[in-house]
């Protein structure tokens, strides 16, 4: 650790891999929540949420989960059921479904359905087999481009967004979203999540009017 004026810097490569998992999410703040549903290639449902997650690129339309693997050095069933179908479908988790969500990261045994134990009803997605959480506002049906094996713990899969569902409420015709009404939760460090109720607006100066200002 260095001292420069009112910051302190930590250099990476002398702290612990959890130290480094500490400062990343306790300063990189909200972060959005996936709840990943999947099928495994015998057609188990599973459900799990991360939160290094986000969208990547409209076009095409790409999101990136990061996922870590088992203690063991196993793949969750996520990134097995990802790898062996290629589907997959993200949930975005509004507020209402922050408890749901939690049963779903239990590190449950492989006997335990966590969309059942969570009492979250589906439906197939449209483009993807894997089951969609009815409960969730938004729902994008993805399919795996690739994986980047980034350790032999830790990968990140993207994958290319075929459809979304949005809750009819959300939406008006001009395909603006209702953020308010979205409800949308990030996580924080620790245990805390966000919401995104308080919100602002500022819009981009073009050259020019930043010139006139």
């Amino acid at each position: 650790m260095s001292m420069s004026e009112d910051f302190r810097h930590f250099d990476f490569a002398e702290l612990t891999p959890r130290e480094r998992y500490k400062w990343l999410i306790g300063t990189v703040i909200p972060r959005p929540i996936a709840l990943v549903t999947t099928l495994s290639s015998a057609g188990k449902p599973n459900a799990g949420p991360f939160s290094f997650f986000n969208v990547l690129t409209h076009d095409p339309a790409i999101v990136g989960i990061g996922i870590e693997n088992k203690a063991d050095g196993a793949l969750k069933d996520t990134a097995r059921n990802i790898r062996d179908t290629g589907e997959f479908i993200v949930h975005i988790c509004d507020t209402a479904l922050v408890e749901k969500m939690e049963i779903c990261a239990i590190k449950f045994d492989d006997d335990i359905d966590e969309l059942e134990a969570a009492g979250l009803a589906t439906r197939p997605g449209l483009s993807v087999r894997a089951p969609r959480i009815l409960k969730a506002p938004t729902a994008l049906e993805c399919k795996r481009m690739f994986t980047l094996e980034v350790s032999p713990a830790r990968q990140i899969v993207l994958g290319e967004v075929v459809g979304i569902h949005v809750r009819q409420n959300l939406v008006n015709d001009n395909l603006h979203v209702d953020q308010i009404g979205m409800d949308a939760v990030g996580r924080l460090g620790g245990h805390s999540y966000s919401r995104t109720f308080d919100q602002f607006e500022h819009v981009t100066l073009t050259p020019e009017q930043w010139h006139t200002a």
